[in-house]
Order: structure tokens, then sequence, then C-alpha cells
């Protein structure tokens, strides 16, 4: 299969991408240093893994319920207000941390930050729909993937660290890093106000009565991308938020999450041009298959007659291959199953999907390793890939028998 030609030039050189790249840094800074410190802040006052699993758990219930009403907001408060009110509300509640470790303060705090990064990760995705032409938007979701993963592969790694080793003051200061992002969501969502209102009546006029899809079939059309962003999310969200707990110590806890978060950067940035020139459906089922195998590793690594820290070490690296892969794949799935002017729509399913992983991923293995152990929640994780790996290769057979 040939690739398209490339009509234009690099992706940064888009108006708006580059106040897009400086908000998504600032914004995902302060969610990357939270993600593994706010649980062990509430181990920190006496809650257990149950107890730390709710932390991000009950931030990704309240990112889903407010994405839910993001596509309203910007219908109603236009990109600007929508953007600048995002950034503060994820980053300001950071500094409520520093007045208490305990679970049902820090539980509060997580659900507004949840509202605040409902609407950053909303926004960041509809926002490469709507500035990037169809040709070129998996390497533009490529470049805004690095924007997402840069700040993990640099704070969430070491995050921990710094709160045991230095102060959990200093995290939470730093926590708050979303709110300087409000010059560039000002700037970006200046200029995607302007060119909605210039793109909206020309828009309309090329949709004929009654050509628009009905809404129950738009979000079946997005139901198989969402199921393999869930599939991918849960493990992901696991060891994000349980690293440091895996019984291995802070230095180990850093390498494996620092394995993981690059390579999930790198892979998210380097499969958009794979998905422009092939599309992205054939990659999906021996991704999946791949990150089952590495969640099996890392249970092992787990188990008195596994290989030990190395074995995590390597098994957190290759699930971050298909975590940042799927996420590339998946979002530019969600957009080619809707009409443009939907983007919103399905740029808020794929979050909702991902981040519903996430909680499900932080919730479901510390439940299951307080009754239990970490190696058995990565095991039920790891046969969820396989599950949705099948899935997805039936269905994809399915298609090309229909001529898809």
């Amino acid at each position: 299969m040939s690739a398209p030609a490339d009509p234009g030039g690099p992706v940064l050189r888009v108006p708006g991408i580059r106040a897009l790249v400086w908000m998504s840094l600032f914004g995902f800074a302060g969610y990357a240093l939270l993600l593994p410190t706010a649980p062990l802040w509430a181990t920190h006052g006496g809650a257990d893994e149950g107890g730390a699993g709710l932390v991000n758990a009950v931030l990704m219930l309240a990112t889903v319920t407010f994405q839910t009403t993001v596509p309203w907001a910007l219908r109603r408060l236009g990109w600007r207000t929508t953007l600048m009110v995002g950034v503060l509300l994820l980053g300001l509640p950071s500094l409520a941390f520093l007045l208490t470790d305990q679970l049902g303060w820090i539980l509060a705090a997580s659900a507004v930050r949840g509202a605040g990064f409902a609407v950053v990760t909303v926004c960041g995705a509809t926002a490469i729909a709507e500035l990037v032409d169809v040709s070129r938007r998996g390497r533009a979701i490529g470049v805004y993937g690095l924007a997402v993963a840069a700040p993990q592969v640099f704070l969430t790694p070491s995050a921990a660290w710094v709160a045991e080793s230095v102060d959990f003051r200093v995290v939470f200061v730093l926590g708050a890093l979303p709110a300087l992002a409000v010059p560039f969501a000002v700037a970006l969502g200046r200029r995607l106000d302007l060119l909605v209102a210039g793109h909206a009546e020309g828009a309309a006029s090329h949709v004929p009565d009654g050509a628009a899809p009905g809404r129950a079939r738009m979000l079946l059309a997005l139901a198989l991308p969402s199921l393999v962003l869930l599939a991918v999310t849960t493990p992901g969200g696991a060891l994000l938020t349980f690293a440091p707990q895996l019984g291995y110590g802070a230095l180990v806890a850093m390498a494996g999450l620092l394995g993981l978060t690059v390579a999930a950067a790198l892979s998210r940035w380097l499969v958009g041009g794979l998905a422009d020139r092939y599309g992205p459906r054939r990659f999906v089922p021996p991704l999946l298959a791949l990150c089952a195998a590495a969640l099996g590793l890392c249970a092992w690594s787990l188990t008195g007659s596994g290989p030990g820290a190395a074995g995590l070490v390597v098994g957190m690296t290759v699930v971050g291959v298909s975590y940042g892969s799927l996420q590339n794949l998946t979002l530019v799935s969600a957009f080619a199953a809707v009409p443009d002017r939907e983007r919103s729509v399905a740029s808020a399913v794929w979050n909702i999907g991902f981040d519903t992983g996430t909680g499900i991923g932080s919730l479901v293995v510390g439940f299951i390793a307080a009754g239990t152990s970490f190696a058995v929640g990565l095991l039920t994780t790891a046969v969820v890939c396989a599950v949705v790996a099948v899935v997805t290769l039936v269905g994809a057979r399915g298609a090309v028998r229909r001529g898809a």
C-alpha cells in the first residue's frame, strides 16, 4: 500500500500547535507529578492499598464525569474560557494537599483536579483535529503525544522519590504548574474560537438534511477503539499508581516508570507516521498481545520464583510500547469514525475510555492486591488484554470480508 503524499510542512508550523504543546506540557506536568505521589500521600496518612487506589480512581471518575460536559462547554462558553478554567482547576488544587494527608481531603482535591483534567484532555485531542488536516493527523497526534508524555517521562518516575527523600511539599507546589499554562490556553483558545467561527457556516452548508448519523450509531462506531484503549490503560494506570509499592524500593520503581514512560512517549510519536501510511487497524491485535505478555512478565517478577527487579523493569518498559502506540492508534480510529462536526464527541469518548481505564487500573488492582497480591492484579489485566486482542482480530477479519 503506497503512502499518500504529504501536503504540508512540519506539524509544529501549523498555527496554534505550539500553544497546544506548551499548554499540554504544563498541564500534564501537574498530572504526572501527582499520579504516583497523591496515593503515596494517602498511605502516609494511614490509608491501605485500597484507600490509596481510591485516590486516582476518584480523580479519573471526576475526569470521566466532566468529560461528557466538555463539548457542551465549548459550544456555550467557547474555547478560550473553557481552556482557561480547565488549567486552573487542574493546577490550583495541588496546593490543597499541603494542608493534610487525610484521605477524605485528598479525595476531594483529586475530584476538583479531575474536572480540570477533563477539560485539558478533551480539548487537547479535539484541537489536533481542528488544527491539522486528516492526512497528517497521525503525525500531529504523535507530536501532541510527546507533549503529553514528556512530563510523565521526566516527572512521574522521580516524583515519589522526591516526595519521600526530599519533601512531599516540593511535589505539591510543583503540582500547581498547570495554572501557569493560562497564557497558552488563552492563545490557543483564541485561535480555535476564530477557526470554529469561520468554518461553522461552511460546514453546515455541506451537510444535507438527514445526512447526520444517529448518535447511537456514532457511539457504536467508537466502541471498539474505546474498548482497546480501556484494555491497555487499565494496566498502565495500575503500574503508574502502584510502582512505588511493588516491593522493590524507590530506585527500581523509578527505573520501571522511566522505562514505561519513555517507551510510551517514543512509541506514541513514532507510530503516528505508520498510522497515516497504513491505517491503524492492523497494528492493534499484536500490540495488545505484546502488552499481555509483558504484564505476565511483570506479575512473574513479583513472585519469589520470578526474575525479580530486572524482569519488572523490562516488563514495564514493554508495556509502555503498547500503552503509547495504542493511544495514538485508537485516537486516529476515533476521529475517522465520526463526521468532522462531531470531533469533540469523538475526543470525549476517547478520553473517557482512557481515563476510565486508568481509574479502573488504580481501583481494581488496588483492591485485588489488598486481598491477594499485586501479581494477581497484574495477571488479571493481562487476561483482559489477551481477550480484547482476540476480539479486535476477529473484528478486523470480519471487516476485511465485508470489504471495509
